[in-house]
């Protein structure tokens, strides 16, 4: 019989020196994103499957949990992303004409993990619906970019793509859905191999160009690269020409941040529909926020609207992020006199941090560094430096 106190696997808690770090992360980075003018929305943890998961693609499915509501009978989901219920909050809740900035922090759930990621992420996002120009794409990069400052994480890298790239190239052809995911998949996984048998089956120009996408990534002298060696078609000229402008940009705004391409990235394909990106930082192997481009993700809730926008997991985030200092607090003792618990109560309204030691006990907790305590002086109650 397994323990009554083990968790599921890739499931787990957040302890005292954790919980702090992220609950000062989330303050701090919605605080930046109110700065920009994005409203805070709490979607709820689950919801009918029908609605959480329509135009959101197969790989979303695979991630989601499903149960039967015990009152409808229906078939509901755990959230496994944000992003859809913020397009549905924008086309059917808020309906405005115009820009509308949403921001978001809560829970999602995963069916299985990312690596060894949990499989309990706390996905912090931001969405900006209605305008279609790339000063929206700009804004969520610099956005993503300055929470990430703000967090302490070092050397940062920000890669860019553009998923018109990949349906440019295949553009006109006969391919269908199944030969398409492994088209995607191939190319996601850098997996040369297998995107040769796939390009073996297209006409030589779209196997040919398939084969470059896997060498161009690195600086500036990618895209020139791709512009070389891509077709030469409306969508992808679209593409090279918004990562030009958004990488000079970028690189004048954030001259301390590297700027790279990465013109396979793949992840999330089924996703967006224009320019994308992916931050890291100084250590981090995968990617600490991810966003981009996805028009399409509103027009299933009966209002298509331009959206763009990022989100990052604060589990993870923390990891990377500056450790926090210990809390300067005060010690007292615990006792029954009134005139000790007024002057308790009177310093936490003040907004001291006061830890009551029971007789018996020394110092607790290794966040607080207590560098007061209160001490009865010639019968009143004082603070003095420890």
């Amino acid at each position: 019989m397994s323990s009554a106190w083990l968790l599921p696997e890739h499931i787990a808690d957040v302890l005292p020196v954790q919980a702090r770090r992220i609950e000062e992360l989330r303050r701090k980075l919605l605080d930046r994103a109110l700065g920009y003018g994005f409203e805070l929305v709490t979607p709820p943890l689950l919801e009918h499957l029908d609605s959480l998961l329509t135009g959101t693609g197969h790989a979303l499915d695979l991630k989601t949990f499903k149960l039967v509501d015990q009152l409808s009978g229906r078939t509901l989901g755990l959230r496994a992303d944000t992003t859809p219920q913020a397009a549905r909050i924008d086309a059917h809740l808020l309906n405005r004409e115009g820009v509308t900035r949403l921001c978001y922090c809560g829970p999602v759930l995963h069916t299985r993990p990312s690596g060894w990621q949990s499989r309990e992420p706390l996905q912090l996002g931001a969405e900006i619906f209605g305008h279609a120009g790339l000063e929206a794409d700009l804004e969520v990069q610099e956005l993503a970019l300055d929470m990430l400052r703000a967090a302490g994480v070092e050397g940062l890298v920000i890669d860019l793509a553009d998923a018109r790239l990949v349906r440019g190239v295949l553009a006109g052809l006969p391919v269908d859905g199944a030969v398409l995911q492994a088209v995607v998949e191939a190319l996601a996984a850098k997996d040369a191999a297998a995107l040769d048998a796939l390009a073996a089956g297209l006409p030589d120009a779209a196997g040919s160009a398939l084969r470059a996408l896997l060498r161009l990534y690195g600086g500036d002298d990618t895209l020139d690269a791709a512009q070389r060696e891509l077709p030469d078609r409306a969508p992808i000229r679209a593409a090279l020409d918004d990562l030009r402008w958004l990488s000079g940009h970028l690189r004048r705004g954030h001259p301390q941040v590297r700027i790279g391409f990465d013109l396979c990235d793949m992840s999330g394909y089924a996703y967006y529909s224009g320019t994308r990106f992916a931050i890291y930082g100084a250590g981090s192997s995968d990617a600490l926020a991810r966003g981009g481009r996805y028009d399409e993700v509103g027009a299933v809730f009966g209002r298509r609207r331009p959206a763009a926008g990022f989100s990052l997991d604060l589990k993870t985030l923390a990891e990377h992020a500056a450790a926090p200092a210990p809390l300067r607090a005060v010690r007292a003792p615990w006792g029954e006199d009134a005139p000790l618990r007024a002057e308790v109560r009177r310093l936490r309204d003040a907004g001291e941090i006061v830890v009551c030691m029971p007789h018996g006990h020394g110092p607790q907790a290794d966040a607080f560094a207590c560098d007061r305590e209160l001490v009865a002086v010639d019968g009143r109650w004082q603070l003095q430096a420890i």
